[in-house]
């Protein structure tokens, strides 16, 4: 009896070994055929249709994401003016976490989508496991050490007396949240590389609605003031955070996210920081130029500091919609290249650059007239009204150049050319904007602060162009 039911035992185990088997060999051979249709997908669409294709959801989470940071300035800028003032002085922090988040996300991203044009899926998951848990990490560095100094954080980014309370208390929660931006970031990216953008959108847009329905809410409704904003964010970051990794949970993606793909190789983490370090630079010289600018806005007191967040706000609204389509290359220059479709890394190039100039032309064109009245959104005292308004249209006709210099970063960070696109994003990002911040206020008051941004814009466009040209030239034949 003991032999017969140890028999039957066996035989039970066997049975339910070979299920397993099987059905791991379904899953497998469901991977292979949506993989193969993925790469016929990436390599054979007309491309201007396709980078439309993946750029729409991501045009939609950059326009949601805007809305939302808005929807905060605006229903903070409520309470009072160092409230309002507060929102630029905390938007320093938000460019830290993004500058980690998008350095292992776009760093992650470039390797995976190239290695899956090459067909290597195995070593894309490597990147993307490794990618994301030491943006976890970093998040949870920077969370620690910003609420162990958060006062003298809040001073550095700019703070005046009068906004030190109100930057503080929304702060705290921005910091909170830091592990989840860092990691969203590299969540988001994995998709877009992947051609899986729209998967993606879910994610973004989900929180950033929540996070407007639940601004007034918490700010108003609850008494919270500035603090319920802060709040309402960090909810709203976990929230997407939840709905992007379970994409990757649920196996939707051709990568893997899971600890045994964390790669033990100090190769695979060099790699994603040396390709992800011009987003790291972008967004560090970003908060570095925030902090720059809210010092010098400083000496003309806490409306000047008010409005050139709003400014800044807007701006990033009109580049978003402008081009976000941009985002929608990315994939497909890095896709291509790694399967040696080098012609349509040319094509991508230049309908990006053509279609985001003519889109940003036409948003610029409104809001130049309609400055004042976007302005007045935010806060209605004449000040505050004054310089914005004024900046917004500065900005709004230097914003053509634009495009050149970011759709050129976008190809070299794209296809792994470190070194240009980091050089690049210095020269976009703070290179010659800080200098000339710290300059020109000296020589033309609040109008050089107003200046300072769009001089940089022009300057970095005529560096990058020829730089692209160059490259695109150099290109070889389809292999």
């Amino acid at each position: 009896m003991f032999t017969k039911k140890w028999y039957n035992d066996l035989t039970k185990c066997d049975r339910r070994t070979q299920k397993k088997l099987e059905r791991r060999k379904t899953m497998n051979q469901s991977k292979s055929i949506s993989a193969e249709s993925q790469y016929k997908r990436m390599t054979e669409t007309p491309v201007a249709r396709l980078i439309i294709a993946l750029g729409i959801p991501t045009t939609v989470s950059m326009l949601i994401t805007n809305i939302y940071n808005m929807a905060d300035s605006y229903f903070v800028s409520q309470v009072s003016l160092s409230a309002g003032g507060a929102t630029s002085i905390v938007f320093g922090i938000m460019s830290i976490l993004q500058a980690f988040g998008f350095m292992f996300g776009h760093g992650a991203g470039s390797h995976i989508s190239r290695l899956l044009g090459a067909k290597q899926t195995d070593k894309a998951s490597r990147y993307a496991s490794t990618g994301f848990f030491y943006a976890i990490l970093c998040g949870l560095l920077i969370m620690s050490a910003g609420l162990i100094l958060l006062e003298p954080l809040m001073r550095l980014l700019g703070s005046t007396d009068t906004i030190l309370p109100y930057a503080m208390a929304y702060g705290r929660w921005i910091l909170i949240a830091a592990p989840a931006m860092t990691a969203s970031c590299v969540l988001n990216n994995i998709l877009r590389y992947e051609g899986k953008a729209a998967l993606a959108m879910i994610g973004l847009t989900t929180g950033g609605i929540l996070n407007m329905a639940m601004d007034p809410l918490f700010i108003f409704a609850l008494d919270m003031g500035i603090s319920g904003a802060g709040l309402a964010t960090a909810l709203s970051q976990y929230i997407s955070f939840g709905i992007l990794l379970s994409v990757f949970l649920f196996r939707k993606t051709q990568s893997t996210i899971s600890f045994r793909f964390i790669s033990r190789e100090a190769g695979t983490l060099w790699n994603i920081i040396l390709t992800g370090l011009p987003s790291l630079a972008r967004q560090g010289l970003n908060s570095v130029s925030t902090m720059v600018l809210n010092s010098q806005a400083k000496l003309f007191g806490d409306a000047a500091i008010a409005a050139m967040g709003y400014v800044g706000r807007t701006s990033s609204l009109i580049f978003s919609v402008g081009l976000g389509i941009g985002q929608g290359f990315q994939p497909v220059a890095a896709f291509n290249y790694g399967a040696g479709k080098y012609s349509r890394v040319k094509k991508g190039t230049w309908f990006t650059l053509l279609f985001g100039s003519a889109f940003i032309g036409l948003i610029s064109a409104v809001c130049f007239g309609a400055a004042p009245q976007i302005i007045s959104l935010f806060r209605r005292e004449a000040e505050v009204i004054g310089i914005g308004s004024e900046a917004l249209r500065i900005m709004c006709v230097f914003l053509l150049f634009l495009p050149v210099s970011v759709v050129a970063t976008m190809l070299f960070q794209s296809i792994g050319k470190s070194l240009p696109a980091l050089i690049l994003s210095c020269l976009q990002s703070g290179l010659i904007f800080i200098p000339l911040c710290l300059i020109l206020p000296q020589l033309f008051g609040v109008r050089g602060i107003e200046v300072s941004q769009p001089l940089a814009y022009f300057v970095s466009s005529a560096v990058s162009l020829p730089m692209a040209l160059k490259f695109l030239k150099s290109l070889p034949n389809d292999e």
